[in-house]
């Protein structure tokens, strides 16, 4: 997969594409009559209505609610807060929530071909010693039991259908994400050379018996060398080991854009290693390097959670104000759709909401906030009549093209046990890299939707010189702050520590942002460990 595993297994054949110069002149107007008839729609998080904390505009509140426990952020962290209160015997509870849906960034869309991810879209299995994960997906029969062994059986039509990955790479696709073909020997020597390096620090333990890179990221090493390596970044750290090979180059970047948005120039040394060296890929006999996917993505594991908040949750509610008050916690709140606030106390109150949220929810936390660095990112979900890949390596499930600016699309339908599909979903990728994400994301919402729409052409025609004659809609989603990017220093700053820390025993934090790295397993914690700390606290009060 991602991680390189695949980069020594045999070399397959595969055939040539059609190149771009078939491309013709009435092929060319045929695609500007196209776009007139085009359905583009474009949509992203209530950035809006999330913006109306700054001006904080809102009415007197006219209705109160007691309850013992209140989270506020209906996301992945909020969900596995409201599992964990439930496993806990605690039902009593509420949880806030901005948008008109929980998930977060694990969403999803719907068209009348299949569903689609609008952020997060899959799952790499699991390390063994991650039992609170292996739990849930047991019990939500992802994991169908375990053989003799103790190696999990997962669903079958949960993983990732073959074939799962391509590259276009010197006008071929070729299996796997990994450049392969067409590379010069000294090329190939730095792919090996640095993957080597991967299996060691995926293995390395210090003195305690602590991995160096483990998820959660809490559960790593403290070592003092694995803090100097947050003090550069990963190209820094590429230049040191004397990597000069664009293809590894390219290959990392895209790497780092894949999980933290940055990429190779911005992101923290530390981060990039630990995308590779933090999965133990030991949750199969044979080391099985496959993800867990869904054609709505990460939206399957958020309905998962949804369940415990069934009943117990605001959808459509603002959080603008929280505060202590007589040894209890209160949050202000608006309705969005009768226009009204709401006074909600509450014994304990978990902020499972980004600290860009959190500092205007709580005074004095701008300066906390400023040291959190969140990457805007666009999908683009594309529903288009053919690929035309001519007898190329067969479309899969993750498509990368070498030399684009986005990360390449998902095929929406893979996983489908429909054989035959009337019409072809992708949903594409792209995050903005940048040295100012603020003046980047200011940018970003200026644009119009047929900026984008082109932006997002111009790049898949690298592959697929006609896509947009064989497009017949486009909806393009924006997150202004698609996820925590690791910047040098930050992982173990002292902002993100102290951005953790409780409030008065009543107001608690959780978030994938405080663990520093954006991954579903982080959220997932953040969310059991906040409530096991609010228990606890709890016990205390009495």
């Amino acid at each position: 997969m991602k991680n390189g595993e695949k980069y020594n297994n045999s070399r397959r054949n595969f055939f040539k594409i059609i190149t771009a110069s078939l491309l013709i002149a009435p092929f060319l107007d045929a695609c500007k009559e196209k776009a007139i008839t085009m359905m583009i729609r474009l949509s992203g998080t209530n950035h809006i209505l999330g913006h109306k904390l700054r001006l904080k505009n809102f009415p007197k509140p006219t209705k109160e609610i007691s309850i013992p426990y209140l989270i506020v952020g209906g996301g992945i962290t909020g969900l596995s807060a409201a599992r964990q209160l439930t496993k806990k015997g605690i039902t009593d509870f509420l949880m806030v929530e901005l948008e008109d849906h929980l998930g977060g960034n694990s969403s999803n869309g719907e068209n009348k071909y299949s569903k689609y991810p609008l952020g997060a879209h899959y799952l790499p299995l699991p390390n063994m010693e991650d039992k609170a994960l292996l739990q849930f997906l047991e019990e939500e029969k992802i994991i169908l039991g375990y053989d003799s062994k103790g190696f999990p059986k997962f669903d079958e039509t949960q993983l990732t259908f073959a074939p799962d990955e391509r590259l276009f790479y010197k006008n071929n696709w070729q299996e796997g994400v990994v450049p392969k073909e067409g590379n010069t020997a000294l090329e190939d020597e730095e792919l090996i050379h640095f993957f080597k390096l991967m299996d060691g620090f995926r293995s390395q333990k210090d003195e305690l018996g602590k991995y160096w890179f483990m998820i959660p990221l809490s559960q790593s090493s403290q070592n003092k060398e694995l803090k100097e390596l947050d003090s550069i970044t990963m190209k820094q750290w590429f230049d040191s080991n004397n990597f000069t090979s664009e293809p590894l180059y390219n290959y990392i970047d895209y790497c780092c854009k894949d999980d933290f948005g940055l990429g190779i120039e911005y992101v923290s040394a530390y981060a990039g290693i630990h995308y590779f060296a933090g999965r133990k890929q030991n949750s199969s006999e044979n080391k099985q390097d496959t993800v867990l996917t869904w054609p709505e993505g990460n939206s399957r594991l958020a309905h998962h959670l949804q369940k415990y908040a069934k009943g117990k949750s605001l959808k459509n509610h603002l959080v603008f104000q929280i505060q202590t008050n007589n040894n209890k916690a209160v949050a202000t709140v608006f309705d969005n759709k009768t226009k009204t606030t709401i006074a909600i106390t509450a014994d304990k109150i978990l902020l499972a909401t980004p600290q860009f949220v959190n500092q205007y929810l709580l005074e004095n936390r701008k300066n906390l906030a400023s040291n959190f660095h969140y990457t805007p990112w666009l999908l683009a979900t594309l529903v288009v009549s053919d690929l035309n890949d001519n007898g190329s390596f067969p479309l899969c499930w993750d498509n990368v093209i070498y030399g684009s600016k986005g990360l390449g699309y998902v095929y929406d339908q893979q996983q489908s046990l429909q054989q035959l599909q009337d019409k072809k979903v992708i949903t594409y990728y792209y995050s903005f890299s940048s040295s100012d994400l603020k003046r980047t994301r200011r940018e970003f919402y200026k644009k119009p939707k047929e900026y984008w729409k082109q932006m997002v052409f111009d790049d898949l025609k690298i592959a697929h010189p006609n896509i947009e004659l064989l497009t017949e809609s486009i909806e393009i989603h924006l997150l202004g702050h698609g996820m925590i990017s690791p910047v040098p220093g930050f992982i173990y700053s002292e902002a993100k520590k102290d951005a953790s820390q409780s409030i008065a025993n009543k107001i608690f934090f959780a978030h994938s942002d405080l663990s520093g790295i954006s991954i579903f397993e982080e959220a997932f914690h953040q969310g059991i460990n906040a409530v096991n700390t609010m228990i606890d606290a709890t016990a205390l009060d009495s």
